[in-house]
C-alpha cells in the first residue's frame, strides 16, 4: 500500500507526496503525459530525443548533472509510447537541488543549436546499434506495424525511420516541448524522509511561477479488432530462427489486464511455464522462449517469443506453441497452477515497492491514467481472478484471427563463386 496526500498547483501541476521517515533518502519523479504515441506520424521519435535533450541544459542552468553530483544525487529518464518520466534520488536534507535543476528545465531548456546538433547524433548512433546493427535488434520495427494498423503503437518509441531525427529543425524542437512540456501536462511525485508541508513550500517557490499552457487533448486513432491472422516473415543474419506471436490484449489498468498478465505469466514466464515445459525441457524445440505483455495504457499485446535450436523449422515451432496455447483455451486451469502465477504476480508487486523510487514512478503512472488509487488495487485485483476468469479471456484474446506472426529466419551465408 502507498500512502499519499495530493495538491494541484494554479498552473495544473498536480502533486503527490509519499512520506517515508524510514529512509534518508528522496525521490523526485516527473511525468510528462507524452510518448512516442503522440508524435506525428511523418515526425517520429520526438519524445525520445526529448528525453535526451532534457539533459543539454536548460535556461539558467549549463550543467544538469554537475551540481545534482555535488550534493550526492542520481537521475535518469526514459521514454515510452505511453509518457515520459523523469527521476532524481538524493539525500533528503539536499531535497531543494532536484527541485531548482526540474523546475529549471520545465521552465524552458536552453535550445542551443548545437546541443541539439549532439543528441541527434547521439540518437541516430542509438538507433544504429540497437535497432539496425544488432542480431534481433530490428523485431519491433517489423512485430509494430504488423499487429497494428491505426494506432500510433504502430512505431517504435525509437521512431519509425532515423531521417525523421535526422531533419528535426530547432523549430520543430520548440513546437514539441511547448505543447507537451508544461505543469499542466505533468505530474510531480515526492517520496522519501518528506512532508506535505515542506514540498508544499518548495512548488510554490520553484513550480508555482512556471505559466500554464494550452491543455492538451490526446485524440489517437484507434485500432479496429483484429478478425484475421496476420504473418511476415523476415530474414537477417542471426544465429538462429525466432519466433514471435502477438495478440491484442486489455490496456494497462483496463478491466482484463491482470488475467491477461496471468495468461502470460501460464505461458511463459518462469521455467515452471508451460512453454518452457514443453516445448523446451520435454521436447527441446527451443533454446529459449518466454511470454509478456506490453503494458501499454491503451490496448497492448500478449507476446510470446522464443529462439528456435538448430534443425527445427519456424513452421514446426509454430505448430508447437499453437498447441500449447490451444490446451490452455480448452482445459480449465488447476487449483494449484492458478495459485502459482498468483503469487508470482503479487509478489513481484511487493517487491517493486521496496524501492522508493518505484513507489513515486508507480505512483506517477496510475495518476497519470486517471486514477492514483489504481496503483494500491492491483493486489486485490490479482486474487480475485478465477480459473473461469482465465479460461474466458484466454478464449478471447489467444484467438487465431487476434494473432500477429513473424518468422525471423537466419539468413544463409553467401557462398564465394
Amino acid at each position: 500500500m502507498i500512502h499519499y496526500e495530493q495538491f494541484t498547483l494554479d498552473n495544473g501541476l498536480r502533486v503527490f507526496v509519499h512520506e517515508d521517515e524510514s529512509t534518508p533518502m528522496a525521490a523526485v519523479n516527473i511525468l510528462y503525459n507524452v510518448g512516442s504515441r503522440d508524435e506525428d506520424p511523418d515526425r517520429t521519435g520526438f519524445a525520445h530525443l526529448f528525453e535526451h535533450l532534457m539533459f543539454g541544459g536548460s535556461t539558467h542552468i549549463p550543467n544538469y548533472d554537475e551540481p545534482l553530483q555535488k550534493v550526492g544525487g542520481e537521475n535518469n529518464a526514459f521514454t515510452s509510447p505511453d509518457i515520459t518520466n523523469y527521476y532524481i534520488t538524493l539525500p533528503a536534507a539536499n531535497l531543494e537541488t532536484a527541485f531548482w535543476l526540474e523546475s529549471d528545465r520545465m521552465l524552458s531548456l536552453s535550445f542551443d543549436p548545437q546541443v541539439l546538433d549532439v543528441q541527434q547524433k547521439v540518437v541516430i548512433e542509438e538507433f544504429k546499434q540497437r535497432y539496425l546493427n544488432q542480431p534481433y535488434g530490428d523485431v519491433w520495427l517489423k512485430l509494430r506495424p504488423l499487429a497494428y494498423k491505426e494506432h500510433p503503437y504502430r512505431w517504435a518509441t525509437i521512431g519509425k525511420d532515423i531521417s525523421h531525427i535526422e531533419h528535426a529543425t530547432l523549430g520543430d524542437v520548440k513546437d514539441f516541448f511547448f505543447k507537451y512540456y508544461l505543469p499542466n501536462n505533468a505530474i510531480l511525485v515526492v517520496a522519501g524522509n518528506v512532508t506535505v508541508e515542506q514540498i508544499k513550500q518548495l512548488c510554490d517557490k520553484w513550480f508555482a511561477p512556471i505559466p500554464a499552457g494550452t491543455p492538451y487533448v490526446r485524440q489517437l486513432p484507434q485500432e479496429m479488432k483484429q478478425t484475421e491472422a496476420r504473418k511476415l516473415e523476415a530474414s537477417a543474419k542471426v544465429p538462429l530462427d525466432s519466433l514471435y506471436k502477438a495478440y491484442h490484449v486489455p490496456g494497462r489498468f483496463a478491466p482484463g489486464y491482470h488475467t491477461a498478465d496471468l495468461i502470460s505469466d501460464i505461458l511463459g514466464r518462469s521455467k515452471s511455464s508451460r512453454l518452457y515445459q514443453k516445448l523446451l525441457r520435454d521436447n527441446p524445440l527451443f533454446s529459449n522462449i518466454g511470454a509478456y505483455l506490453t503494458a501499454s495504457l491503451d490496448p497492448g499485446l500478449l507476446v510470446v517469443q522464443g529462439t528456435l535450436n538448430a534443425g527445427v523449422t519456424l513452421e514446426e515451432a509454430d505448430a508447437a506453441v499453437e498447441a500449447v496455447i490451444q490446451e490452455l483455451i480448452d482445459q480449465p486451469i488447476s487449483d494449484a497452477e492458478l495459485s502459482k502465477v498468483k503469487n508470482q504476480a503479487e509478489a513481484s508487486l511487493a517487491f517493486a515497492e521496496v524501492e522508493l523510487l518505484n513507489r513515486a514512478m508507480n505512483l506517477a503512472y496510475a495518476a497519470n491514467a486517471g486514477d492514483p488509487e489504481l496503483v494500491n488495487q492491483e493486489a486485490a485485483q490479482i486474487q480475485a481472478i478465477t480459473s473461469d476468469d482465465l479460461q474466458t479471456i484466454a478464449q478471447q484474446i489467444l484467438r487465431k484471427d487476434n494473432c500477429s506472426t513473424l518468422y525471423y529466419r537466419r539468413a544463409e551465408e553467401e557462398v564465394a563463386a
